[in-house]
């Protein structure tokens, strides 16, 4: 049976409750398409984060490592292609939940500017698409600890030359975080439609062992 480990971010900054969390607790444990789904709870600190997905890799030996975390401001799922080896935490005013706020620092002193997911992007957000969820491909996952993390476990991924499939998506505020008076206005999405996009786009990875070649559209880029 194939193994997809999901992991979720915990809460942080002015975000008590992260999608990527509710997410990840409601899809554990799931099986289709012969697959199961095993889920971790991530720790929302620069470094640490990644020995702790490392680690759970190691212990679980996935086939396919799908990470999320919250992109505030985004209406859509966004599946992510690019993490760069750049941290710039200061820029959105925010720390990790050790106090740790990086400017200007690498994830990897000697790693590479970037590096691409191995998942298939235009087919996973083809996908949800189709099944009315609303999503889109980003060429920006940000500098602070999601995008930190994506490119830490792609680089020893790589550097380990394990044949694993691994990347990134995305997820909009829960409608209660976006009801806070400081978020008013910022665009929510459910954990019950978050939780059947990111499902689909699980079923996409497995049906997809290479990318399709049809372009996705973009309105806007992100």
């Amino acid at each position: 049976m194939a193994k997809i480990l999901l992991t979720g971010f915990e809460s942080y900054g002015n975000t008590p409750d992260n999608p990527a969390e509710s997410v990840a607790r409601k899809l554990d444990g799931k099986q289709f398409d012969g697959s199961e789904v095993i889920a971790r709870i991530v720790p929302n600190n620069f470094f640490e984060c990644i020995d702790f997905v490392w680690s759970s890799i190691v212990e679980t030996e996935p086939d396919v490592v799908v990470m999320m975390g919250e992109y505030p401001g985004r209406a859509v799922i966004t599946v992510e292609r690019i993490a760069q080896n750049l941290n710039d935490s200061t820029r959105y005013g925010l720390a990790d939940n050790n106090g740790c706020s990086l400017q200007g620092r690498l994830t990897v002193p000697d790693g590479p500017a970037a590096y691409y997911s191995t998942l298939p992007v235009r087919a996973i957000v083809k996908a949800m698409r189709n099944s009315g969820i609303p999503s889109d491909i980003s060429d920006a996952a940000g500098t602070f600890c999601c995008n930190h993390l994506m490119y830490g476990i792609l680089h020893r991924i790589g550097l380990n030359a394990m044949p694993i499939r691994a990347g990134w998506i995305h997820l909009p505020q829960l409608p209660s975080v976006a009801a806070l008076p400081d978020n008013l206005g910022t665009p929510s999405m459910s954990v019950e439609t978050s939780a059947t996009g990111v499902e689909i786009g699980l079923h996409a990875i497995l049906e997809n062992s290479r990318d399709i070649e049809e372009p996705i559209v973009s309105r806007l880029q992100i």
